[in-house]
């Protein structure tokens, strides 16, 4: 098992047993750890994780039915190329938040080994035209807390919820709706 495989499975274990629920964009304590099942969808580590997680949420949002793995990897791939054509679109706006040359970046970032990031949630949030809201566990407290919000000018309600490990790791939030 690759090292970055490990520790994601570490990071995993620990965020199940102490996972605090996020509803409605509100970090709430609990006294019992909510069951992984509940609350929090495992995505693979695959270099798409980010991207499979959003459209994981994004379908959930939708009401439609979870995307199985293959799915997931189809529509990763889909809304990948898509981020890739609105930073291409958004140039201006974009180059100077982008680390490195600008082609290059566009480049490497339509391979589905390279890891997408803040720079791609943003893009995410303006593909889709739905509000995509991170949370990573506070280790001190063991809530979730929200460390970015994108695309709120898509509204505020019922966010795409990904959760972020703090090691380059995304897996997805079920919504409440």
């Amino acid at each position: 098992m690759q090292l970055e495989q490990k520790r994601g499975l570490n990071i995993k274990s620990k965020i199940r047993k102490n996972y605090s629920y996020l509803a409605q964009g509100t970090k709430v304590k609990t006294k019992e750890p909510i069951p992984y099942q509940e609350g929090m969808v495992g995505i693979p580590g695959d270099g798409r994780c980010m991207f499979r997680s959003v459209v994981y949420g994004a379908c959930l949002r939708k009401g439609d039915p979870p995307p199985s793995l293959t799915r997931q990897k189809e529509l990763a791939d889909e809304l990948r190329a898509k981020v890739v054509d609105e930073f291409i679109k958004r140039r201006v706006d974009t180059e100077w938040f982008l680390e490195g040359d600008f082609n290059t970046y566009t480049v490497q970032m339509r391979k589905a080994q390279v890891w997408g990031g803040e720079p791609e949630l943003l893009m995410s949030s303006h593909v889709l035209q739905m509000p995509i809201t991170v949370v990573m566990q506070d280790t001190n407290s063991n809530n979730l807390k929200i460390i970015a919000e994108y695309g709120q000018e898509y509204g505020k309600e019922n966010p795409i919820r990904v959760i972020y490990d703090g090691f380059g790791h995304y897996d997805v939030l079920k919504c409440s709706t």
